[in-house]
């Protein structure tokens, strides 16, 4: 089975972990939502067909063009007398003009824009990517602190029922001023760290309705991600052949040495093939003995040599070299990104899958150490800051095994993203058809009709401006 494929069923599977929460938001749910409806994006693809209008664009300057012009003359004084001159005469002339040769301007123009339309669709993959990375982020990070929200709320319940048993033994002279006092603090550190969590689940939140442009309901555990490599060559070698910034600098590359033809021709001789066509009419103010109107037509070729001027054209030809060069040294540069960032996305996730280890290690080994503290601290072996220290222990344990488990999800999509498996046709969104740049441009590449046009403009992104504010309840789905 393909990645794609078993990325996309375990996507889709992970709606089915939680059928009783029927408000239940999946990962591929909220991937669909961003696909659909993130402004970055659709401002990224509005951008692209933009971008492919550069090739008509440059086409046209190799097409015929044909003008026509018409003009009314009055003469209303002269101060010589002339049995042929009109009162008045209407004219109307038609000009056509056939590039012949133009030194190949047209055609590495054309080639340019092509190489910069493939680097768009390039770039295009690249916001994708790193908008359903974003995505994942902010998923996992709900899921983060909406856990570590319950964590310090368990927490204060627990120290809460530590004061009272506390100020209980203290009554009866069981234990000291000194014990109530350190209860207290702890209660009240641990209050001040609740609040901490629950603004940082807010902002979460909020930043979820940015990207996704709904607010987060009940979160399931996102799937498996598939496919990850097994080392850091092999996943360096994949993103060498697919990452699209890779792409995307390599055809920016393309289009620069076309840059450069196009500058050399600025220096040739170009040949037009023209023809015009002219009919005037005097609108009977001509004496009998004269026509009323006169009509002409032309044909024949017109040849430009340029001889001088002024240095323009090989400042041009330098200045084109200079930016190939410059396009040239940027892909080197960002072949060296992508290398750097498949090898520290892999290294991140192996790091954070050996923290998973070592956190669930030291939860488990809190909470057996939590429950030793707590019976000695009966028989009088143990003091309470001992049993404060405890909780503590397993508290910070606990909040840095959800830690890790974010931090490796997030690498290891991230790992994905880098060695271009992060996009729409990999993880098998069936939320509708996907966005193909290419058909647009090939709608617009060879449209040559100058009253052409789409329609209005107008937005498809959701707006959120209507958005209840976000609230720390991890009780109840949150408000839409």
């Amino acid at each position: 089975m393909s990645q794609r494929s078993k990325l996309g069923l375990l996507l889709a599977a992970s709606a089915l972990c939680l059928p009783s929460q029927i408000w239940a938001e999946t990962l591929r749910d909220a991937l669909v939502k961003a696909y659909n409806s993130n402004p970055t994006l659709l401002a990224a693809r509005a951008g692209q067909r933009a971008n492919d209008e550069n090739v008509p664009i440059a086409r046209a300057n190799g097409l015929p063009g044909v003008s026509v012009s018409g003009a009314y003359t009055e003469n209303v004084h002269s101060s010589t007398v002339t049995l042929g001159t009109p009162d008045r005469f209407a004219s109307g002339v038609a000009n056509l003009s056939v590039p012949i040769f133009l030194g190949g301007a047209v055609s590495s123009s054309v080639n340019s824009a092509k190489a910069r339309v493939e680097a768009g669709q390039a770039d295009l993959r690249s916001t994708e990517a790193t908008v359903f990375t974003n995505v994942v982020a902010a998923y996992m990070d709900v899921i983060r602190a909406q856990a570590i929200v319950d964590l310090n709320r368990k927490q204060v319940g627990v120290l809460t029922v530590n004061l009272e048993a506390t100020r209980d033994r203290f009554e009866v002279g069981d234990l000291t001023r000194t014990d109530v006092a350190q209860s207290e603090a702890r209660l009240a550190f641990a209050k001040a760290q609740l609040q901490q969590a629950e603004a940082l689940l807010i902002s979460t939140r909020e930043n979820y309705v940015q990207l996704v442009g709904s607010a987060p309901d009940a979160l399931e555990s996102p799937p498996a991600l598939p496919n990850l490599p097994s080392t850091p060559d092999s996943a360096v070698a994949v993103a060498l052949k697919n990452n699209p910034d890779l792409l995307s600098a390599s055809r920016v590359r393309d289009a620069a040495r076309y840059d450069v033809g196009a500058a050399r021709a600025t220096r040739l001789p170009k040949l037009y093939a023209v023809g015009s066509s002219s009919y005037v009419d005097y609108l009977n103010t001509l004496p009998g003995t004269l026509p009323g109107s006169s009509k002409s037509t032309t044909a024949g070729a017109q040849l430009t040599i340029p001889i001088f001027q002024g240095g323009g054209p090989s400042a041009r030809i330098r200045q084109a070299q200079a930016r190939q060069s410059q396009a040239i040294e940027r892909e080197i540069a960002v072949e060296r990104g992508v290398i750097a960032s498949a090898r520290s996305a892999f290294a991140n996730w192996q790091a954070s899958n050996q923290v998973i280890k070592s956190a669930q290690i030291a939860v488990d080994a809190s909470t057996l150490a939590l429950e030793g503290v707590r019976a000695e601290n009966s028989v009088g072996t143990r003091t309470i800051l001992d049993v404060l220290n405890a909780e503590r222990e397993l508290l910070n344990a606990q909040v840095e095994l959800v830690t890790a488990q974010r931090n490796s999800y997030v690498a290891g999509f991230q790992l994905l993203a880098a060695m271009g498996q992060a996009e729409a046709r990999n993880l098998g969104l069936d939320g509708g058809p996907l966005y193909d740049p290419t058909v647009n441009y090939r709608r617009v590449k060879s449209i040559f009709w100058d009253w052409d046009q789409d329609p209005k403009p107008a937005a498809k992104a959701t707006r959120t401006v209507d958005s209840k504010a976000q609230t720390s309840d991890i009780s109840a789905p949150p408000a839409k």
